[in-house]
């Protein structure tokens, strides 16, 4: 069969052509990227167009770009409307380098645009750099604006006062509210509220140490706040303080008299162990002496068991004779006689 029957001849040759191929992949290809674009801004269109009714200028290929490399593009269009509408010089690129580094771009455009209309000093690199550090810009410029108080000791630390003591030994408890401004400049690296607090109560404390009597601070609670003020407790933090007032002073307990009750109650103990010491030693002595005296008693036992002894060998030997061992019983019975006299009976018949 003719190839010509099956197949016109326009359209065969049409198929040898390669021009015709050629122009069927460019409309394919036209095809495909008018179904990207299509795509591309049914998605992001919105974000497109909402940009450039707010006056800045963001790109459609820009936005696509930002989902590309893992930006929210919505986050960052909307800080790039608001830093337009507030007149702040910061571009697109910036906006999204802040977001790749981990940073909150919309709460960094917020204080920057509150610093703006409060005429606070605070560029867009300073900014980041705070958000980075992991405090809270946004806060730290309403607090330069609107002063906080910090409660002192605050409810974290479980106390609900401050204590100290006089130098009367009177205890005093008291409650101080510290009003504290943001110092932007040294809000990175400065020490935050805990050691603002810390601080106060250290002074508070050295204040009434060094008062004679807890009546002369319950007379003058002022003088603590002075003194805590004049020494610089803000140095090297992130606030400026303003004020410390003294809301409450309590008296507390007469710790004085009672180390002193205590230290008498240790005294004693003490004395009593003393003395019981002394007591053991007096027994033990006590005992040695009897030992002693038994000792003693034996040797003189032993040695008048000798006597009969020596007054035998006397006998044997002629040393010793019958009238001479009689003249001595005598004298002995006459000794006895003389020390029963001289005894508790005095000799009385009755008592004898």
């Amino acid at each position: 069969m003719n190839a010509s029957v099956l197949w016109p001849a326009p359209l065969a040759a049409r198929d040898n052509d390669p021009s015709g191929i050629a122009t069927v992949v460019l409309v394919a290809l036209l095809v495909i990227v008018a179904l990207v674009f299509i795509f591309a801004f049914l998605t992001y269109g919105g974000l497109y167009i909402r940009a450039l009714l707010a006056g800045c200028r963001v790109k459609l290929l820009t936005i696509i770009g930002m989902r590309l490399r893992g930006v929210r593009p919505a986050e960052i269009v909307d800080a790039r409307v608001m830093v337009t509408k507030a007149g702040l010089p910061i571009s697109t690129d910036q906006l999204e380098t802040h977001y790749l580094a981990g940073g909150k771009v919309l709460r960094v455009v917020a204080a920057l645009i509150a610093a703006s209309k409060a005429n606070i000093k605070l560029t867009f690199e300073r900014a980041c750099a705070i958000d980075l550090a992991g405090r809270d810009v946004l806060e730290a410029v309403r607090t330069s604006v609107n002063p906080k108080v910090i409660d002192c000791p605050s409810a974290e630390m479980g106390r609900a006062t401050i204590d100290a003591i006089a130098k009367n030994g009177i205890q005093l408890r008291v409650k101080a509210r510290v009003t504290v401004r943001t110092n932007i400049d040294r809000l990175v690296g400065g020490a935050t509220e805990p050691t603002i607090i810390a601080r106060v109560g250290e002074g508070i404390v050295s204040t009434i140490g060094s008062a004679a009597s807890h009546k002369e601070v319950l007379e003058n609670p002022d003088r603590i706040s002075k003194t805590v003020l004049s020494k610089g407790l803000d140095a090297g933090s992130s606030f400026e303080i303003l004020s410390i007032d003294i809301a409450d002073v309590d008296v507390g307990e007469n710790i004085g008299a009672r180390l002193q009750a205590d230290q008498a109650a240790a005294d004693l103990k003490v004395a009593q162990a003393k003395a019981e010491e002394r007591r053991a030693f007096g027994v033990a002595a006590e005992q040695e002496n009897k030992a002693e005296i038994q000792k003693n008693r034996a040797l003189v036992v032993l040695a008048e068991a000798e006597i009969p002894k020596a007054m035998a060998q006397a006998f044997r030997e002629g040393n010793l004779g019958v009238m001479d061992y009689y003249s001595l019983k005598n004298i002995q019975a006459d000794t006895q006689m003389r020390q029963s006299i001289a005894g508790p009976g005095g000799g009385d018949p009755g008592k004898a």
